[in-house]
């Protein structure tokens, strides 16, 4: 098990491998689909950052609301090919790495090499126990957005595993294949 420390740079990102288990502490920031919408149209339109993108990790997580006591609810990860339209520009524009649960499709891990980013998964079904996870969390942007917030949390010892790394190394199989194996799968439902 490898401990990292927020911010992440390039040495630590080329130091990863697919498959290694990490224990990520620092800052991270929660974005789910209508965030990144949100984020993606700032950036086409050259506006201000609700904060600063360079160097981020961005967790595909909307939290469920805090209970009395707590830092923070349930915090599990989404489907991160849900974001997978928007991971060009964020990356583009100086995010390093990414945290969701599932496979990526294709493009995205041809996106990570060319940037040289990375992506994580966090263990889902596991929410609670990764808001234990979490020290302090902050709103950021788009408030109205309610769970789909963006919130800066602080976070010690977040378990993560190397899904992608920077060199477009998948621990779901050949390029492309989670996807493909998920496609698979709805259509044996059928």
């Amino acid at each position: 098990m490898k401990k990292i420390t927020t911010p992440l740079n390039k040495n630590i990102i080329k130091s990863l491998k697919a498959g290694d288990e990490v224990l990520l502490s620092g800052i991270i920031y929660t974005a789910r689909d209508q965030a990144h919408k949100k984020i993606v149209e700032l950036i086409k339109n050259n506006k201000k950052m609700p904060f600063d993108l360079n160097g981020q990790v961005i967790y595909y997580c909307g939290p469920t609301a805090t209970p009395k006591g707590k830092v923070i609810g349930s915090c599990g990860p989404t489907t991160a090919n849900r974001m997978d339209g928007f991971v060009e520009p964020l990356l583009k524009t100086g995010v390093i790495a990414m945290i969701g649960k599932g496979g990526r499709a294709r493009f995205v891990k041809d996106i990570i090499r060319k940037y040289k980013a990375i992506y994580f998964i966090a263990p889902s079904g596991c929410g609670a126990l990764l808001a234990k996870k979490v020290l302090s969390k902050k709103l950021v942007g788009f408030k109205y957005l309610g769970p789909e917030a963006i919130y800066e949390l602080q976070v010690k010892d977040f378990p993560l595993v190397v899904a992608i790394d920077s060199k477009g190394n998948d621990i779901y199989g050949k390029k492309g294949q989670g996807a493909r194996v998920r496609g698979q799968e709805r259509k044996e439902k059928r």
